[in-house]
């Protein structure tokens, strides 16, 4: 079990060892060593077609998670959580402005990705300071950029 990260996108030079090594360090933190998730490094394109078929936006966006329903987390079996789809170039435009690496934004967004199988949400204002707080907290903890 743990992270399998599968770059699909040649726009940017990615280095998927560190992202998996987030990933199982995430899982851990969280109460889920051995649980598996899936991360899919792809394009604007890609993203944005899943975006519109699945979120009905027709636009990229930074990451989004598909869980699947098998268990897995703190109560439940381990297994799959499911997959983080992330769009390495809206991460490559995020980085700057965020004022980190490529890297470290690419470890912030499987963070968040993981956050959203295990049931955390962002949909209110109090939500979103707890997810934003917990996620944080993670990407010190578990990335080393």
């Amino acid at each position: 079990m743990g992270i399998q990260v599968r770059n699909l996108q040649r726009a940017r030079r990615v280095a998927t060892r560190p992202l998996r090594s987030v990933g199982r360090r995430t899982l851990s933190a969280l109460g889920c060593p051995e649980a598996e998730v899936g991360c899919l490094l792809v394009t604007d394109g890609r993203i944005r077609a899943l975006n519109r078929r699945y979120r009905s936006e027709d636009r990229p966006t930074d990451v989004l998670a598909f869980p699947q329903g098998e268990g897995g987390g703190p109560a439940g079996q381990p297994g799959l959580l499911g997959d983080v789809v992330i769009s390495v170039e809206t991460a490559a435009r995020q980085a700057p402005r965020a004022g980190h690496s490529l890297q470290r934004e690419l470890a912030l967004l499987l963070i968040h990705g993981i956050l959203h199988l295990l049931g955390h949400d962002h949909a209110t204002p109090a939500e979103r300071r707890r997810m934003w707080a917990l996620q944080r907290r993670l990407l010190r903890e578990t990335a080393a950029d």
